[in-house]
């Protein structure tokens, strides 16, 4: 990877939402993604895994800042995207799109399909007609393997499966180069999963695409990324490629995540590392390493806070016990 291009750098990115608090209170934060640095690289797909409610949505949507960084830095391609004007950043958002996890509430129930794909033709001035877009909304639906007749239909007249494929239509109108795809397939049948998922690879093959994949499946992570990234409550656990994360887990809970996957012909519960109690407020995270509170190795000193360490090439771990492994 270090060969690639850049394509997104995050630096000690942090998003704190506040607290409503009364007027005597000290103001306090939900810590939802707290110092997290990041490297996207060009044409890859990097996979964010975690539990629920870990951060990884808040921090695809700071990327694209559809919601502000509290602090840290973001760069797209060399530019600093943290500080760029709106102007400026409206120009830019059109090479980089998001594709939602529900296609049922993402896409206006009262706009027709073409009307939903010709929108952000007609916001970035790509076009400045619908007639113009027709061309191009023809090209996109069969793309996403649908019927150009579509054009006149409500969202509502579709599956699941099919409004799936009407976002990412829509995502792909202004040619981008990143696409995060949040959870893309989670609100799907299981029997229609396999064949968006395929989708997405065939696009990412002929577009040439960057793809942020975030999901809570990690069967699916290992097919699609190349590189993943575990997330624990609102940090960064373990990043690697899907080969040194699955084959070689180092941090624990990235062992523990890994030892749930369900296995072919295997009907116990022989091996899975079960963690104990529920995952801390994240307006009230524990001191030092985030996860101590729920790991089997724990010690006091872990209270103190943990660095990361490169324990083989690209393959990055913060865990405190690692680095003592490598002193």
């Amino acid at each position: 990877m270090s060969e690639k291009k850049v394509l997104v750098q995050a630096s000690n990115i942090k998003k704190w939402f506040p607290i409503k608090k009364w007027f005597f209170e000290k103001q306090r934060y939900v810590k939802a993604v707290d110092d997290v640095t990041l490297t996207l690289y060009r044409g890859e797909t990097l996979g964010i895994v975690g539990e629920s409610g870990c951060g990884k949505s808040t921090m695809a949507r700071t990327l694209l800042r559809l919601i502000e960084p509290t602090a840290g830095d973001i760069t797209y391609d060399g530019k600093d995207l943290t500080n760029m004007k709106s102007g400026e950043l409206r120009a830019l958002r059109k090479h980089m799109q998001i594709v939602f996890q529900d296609p049922y509430s993402s896409l206006h129930p009262r706009m027709k399909i073409g009307e939903i794909i010709a929108e952000p033709m007609l916001i970035s001035g790509i076009h400045k007609t619908k007639k113009e877009c027709m061309p191009r909304i023809y090209e996109l639906l069969d793309m996403v393997g649908l019927d150009k007749n579509y054009v006149d239909r409500y969202p509502h007249e579709f599956s699941g499966g099919q409004r799936q494929r009407i976002v990412i239509a829509r995502a792909l109108a202004t040619n981008p180069e990143l696409l995060i795809c949040d959870e893309p397939v989670s609100a799907l049948d299981v029997s229609v999963r396999a064949q968006v998922l395929n989708l997405l690879e065939e696009l990412q093959e002929k577009l040439g695409l960057t793809y942020l994949f975030i999901s809570h499946d990690l069967s699916v992570v290992e097919h699609l990324c190349d590189r993943v990234a575990i997330m624990y409550l609102g940090q960064l656990m373990e990043i690697g490629t899907v080969d040194q994360i699955y084959d070689n887990p180092q941090h624990p809970y990235t062992q523990a995540l890994l030892s749930a996957i369900p296995k072919v012909g295997q009907h116990d519960s022989t091996g899975r590392i079960l963690l104990e109690g529920d995952i801390p407020s994240p307006a009230n995270p524990p001191s030092g390493c985030r996860f101590r509170t729920r790991c089997r190795f724990a010690t006091e000193a872990c209270a103190q806070g943990a660095s990361t360490v490169e324990v083989e090439p690209g393959h990055f771990v913060t865990c405190r016990l690692m680095t003592q492994k490598t002193q």
